[in-house]
């Protein structure tokens, strides 16, 4: 940089004159000099790599000096919080003077409902086993009589301390022999004066009362005295009283077992330790326990390390759950159960007795570990649904649609890429259904799937419009509410898009990467419209379902997965140091996922079920509501798509090929579907020559129509290449025409 000159002799300035005030004058830069020798630049210009500035004049405007040292940028004044923080931070940490089953009603029913039947079932239990144990009374009841005549006789000749003399016998200690002969004289003279007199007045007592009492006396003494006896002889390995319900293998835990378990796990050494915040304490059924780990040590580790720990503390590694404590890293949250509670059947759908449901409100999905009911919201979200086969993530999925159908104000649309039978039925309500990739009955559903995402594309971008322009009386903010989308004036309702299986869509050689595109459109923009979107597949994978789909859903499901990456793929970068681990959940646990997304907390759902006969039922309500309500629209109602909505493949090629034409080349249909319809073939006119054609010959396969070599001259040289006649077009249009009309 160039130097900055300050004189102490008079200043001059530019044109010479000399400054007589005394004051200093800074002067100006010498002009730079390009590199190479080339033209001196111009004012304000720089040469490559270099920079000018220009030095502000920082001296007041009262010509007074400024100190010397004064810190360029203070420091920043940190503020104390404000009282009411102390106190709401205070109030967060402090415990509930009741427990939740006490003061939620929910859970209060549940256990009044569990104690009646509990106790109603155990006493109904022994009652019916009565006449049993009343045999085995009279039966042990000999062995009783015994054993207590053995006992008296062994206390009454003081056999408590033969050991004692005889050991005095062996060390040949006379003295000490005598002392205990004479103790035992004593004691011996004593017991057996109390062991006359007390026989004599019981054998008083029960003459008495055998020639005085009445016989319902008699009986209740006869009885009393024999189930005495009877219960004394009871043997130790087969218990008098059967048990009325099996006692799970749990144990109490205390802090010596989980100071144990964490020792083993290596998550603290013996000189170091671990503390227990809070006492450990039962929560539901299991035990919480609150620990803090050794400086140094993580949550992260303690999750690494919880088959360790169910091994520390003696339990089945799916009875363990560790919750994380956002006040400190080095908190974890236990929660042992006393019982695998993942195997355990959560039962039917409460949607079985629901005359309807509303969708702006949460809705029973299922509960959680603890047997707390778990309700979920998929308003303004995306959910992503992924498994491994036949593990009920397609159950899981479709009890969310069920719900839905039984609002009949949410708009439907469903597909199904495996086409199976678990979404049949919902041809009774959604707007917009279709199975598999097969055409069936003249409809290509790959295509009809398509058109449907073009449609939904086109509604959300005029719901924004429209949202936007809305009074604000009616729209106060700009979205959707719930007002105005029960209100057909609008035409805005809440939609469900359910994609099942939707690696076979993504997979698709043709519309493959225009259904992905319109799906990250809609999971990305569309639920802040009331648009959401489900996806569901068993290969969440880069290849099957890709990263730029599965980002976009801000809700993620994940049932049991074959390895800890799929999980993480599943639920998203990360979710395994949090302690959210699929691949964890066993074969037995159908149904059962972990749920992250809706809400701050991520947590466990054992789904409810809804099975094929039971989804029929809420289906065949959900339609008659719909058609009450003058809500049934689309494929349901009936309603004939609009010629875009219908239009395959087919009916495309047709469009493009001229009357006169007879037969075309594949490269020039192409081309010319490209410029027909760009949102769906516009990523075909990049191929290359045979990659056009191989094209071509893939999307009319299906529709039985083969390309074949077609010849034509051009500048006086005959070309080759594969092509359709247009008569075989026509007859594959006229044979789906003709399936269409049947069906």
């Amino acid at each position: 940089m160039s130097e900055i000159h300050v004189i102490d002799q008079p200043d001059r300035d530019p044109d010479g004159i000399e400054n007589t005030d005394g004051s200093a004058s800074v002067l100006p830069f010498p002009p730079r000099k390009t590199s190479g020798g080339g033209e001196p630049l111009a004012p304000g210009e720089a040469a490559p790599g270099e920079w000018e500035a220009e030095l502000p004049d920082d001296r007041p405007d009262d010509g007074s000096e400024t100190n010397e040292g004064d810190p360029v940028d203070p420091p920043r004044h940190i503020y104390p919080p404000s009282i009411a923080e102390v106190i709401e931070a205070k109030d967060k940490a402090r415990r509930p003077v009741l427990p939740d089953w006490l003061t939620n009603a929910k859970q209060r029913a549940a256990v009044v409902r569990w104690a009646m039947h509990h106790y109603r079932t155990t006493t109904l239990y022994h009652l019916v086993r009565t006449p049993v144990y009343s045999a085995k009374l009279l039966a042990y009841a000999p062995r009783g009589g015994w054993r207590w005549f053995a006992a008296a006789g062994r206390w009454v000749s003081d056999a408590e301390g033969l050991p004692v003399r005889l050991k005095a016998v062996a060390d040949e200690d006379a003295g000490e022999y005598l002392r205990l002969s004479r103790q035992r004289d004593a004691r011996v003279k004593l017991r057996g004066i109390i062991a006359a007199l007390a026989s004599f007045m019981g054998l008083g007592a029960a003459l008495a009362m055998w020639v005085l009492a009445p016989s319902w006396l008699l009986a209740v003494a006869t009885l009393a005295v024999t189930g005495a006896l009877g219960w004394t002889g009871t043997p130790a390995d087969r218990p008098l009283i059967d048990m009325a319900r099996v006692k799970f293998r749990h144990r109490k835990l205390t802090s010596d077992i989980v100071s144990r378990a964490f020792l083993a796990a290596g998550l603290t050494k013996a000189d170091q330790g671990i503390a227990f915040p809070q006492p450990i304490r039962q929560d539901g059924d299991g035990w919480r326990v609150v620990v803090d780990l050794p400086y140094g040590k993580t949550f992260a580790e303690a999750v690494k390390k919880r088959d360790a720990l169910a091994s520390g503390i003696d339990v089945a590694e799916t009875q363990v759950f560790l919750d994380k404590d956002e006040t400190s890293s080095r908190r974890v949250s236990m929660w042992v159960a006393n019982r695998d509670p993942l195997a355990v059947k959560v039962g039917k759908t409460p949607l079985l007795g629901a005359t309807r449901v509303n969708f702006w409100k949460p809705f029973p999905w299922g509960r959680d570990e603890r047997g707390n009911e778990v309700a979920i919201s998929m308003l303004w979200l995306s959910l992503l649904v992924g498994a491994v086969p036949r593990q009920g993530k397609t159950f899981s999925a479709r009890t969310i649609a069920l719900a839905a159908a039984l609002d009949p104000y949410v708009r439907l649309y469903v597909f199904d890429g495996k086409a199976s039978a678990d979404w049949r039925n919902f041809a009774k309500v959604a707007h917009r259904i279709g199975f598999g990739t097969v055409t069936q009955n003249g409809l290509d559903p790959v295509m009809h799937l398509v058109n449907s995402l073009q449609e939904l594309k086109a509604d959300v971008e005029d719901r924004y419009h429209r949202l936007s322009q809305l009074p604000v009386h009616i729209c106060p903010e700009g979205k959707l509410t719930e007002d105005i989308a029960r209100d057909k004036r609008y035409n805005m309702p809440l939609v469900l898009f359910v994609v099942d299986e939707v690696q076979e869509y993504l997979m698709h050689p043709v519309h493959g990467k225009t259904i992905l595109e319109l799906l990250v459109f809609l999971a990305r923009v569309a639920p802040a419209v009331g648009v959401s979107v489900m996806t569901a597949t068993q290969k969440p994978d880069d290849t099957a379902c890709p990263s730029v789909l599965r980002d976009q859903h801000q809700a993620r499901f994940a049932l049991r997965v074959g390895a800890y990456q799929v999980s993480e793929t599943i639920l998203g970068a990360g979710s395994y140091g949090e302690g959210l681990d699929a691949s964890r959940l066993l074969k037995s646990h159908k149904g059962v996922g972990l749920l992250k997304g809706m809400t701050d907390d991520a947590g466990i759902v054992r789904t409810y079920l809804a099975d094929g006969r039971d989804a029929e039922t809420i289906l065949i309500r959900a339609q008659a509501l719909r058609e009450d309500g003058g809500t049934l629209s689309g494929d349901a109602a009936g309603e004939v798509p609009t010629d875009a909505a219908l239009a395959t493949v087919l009916d495309d090629i047709a469009a493009v090929i001229g009357r006169g034409e007879a037969k075309l080349w594949s490269e020039t249909i192409v081309d010319r579907l490209a410029e027909h319809r760009p949102e769906v073939y516009g990523e075909w006119s990049a191929l290359e020559g045979r990659a056009k054609a191989d094209q071509v010959a893939a999307v009319l396969k299906p529709h039985g129509i083969s390309t074949g070599q077609i010849a034509r001259r051009i500048d006086g040289k005959q070309v080759n290449k594969r092509g359709i006649l247009r008569a075989d077009l026509l007859a594959a249009i006229t044979e789906r025409d003709k399936k269409r009309s049947a069906s």
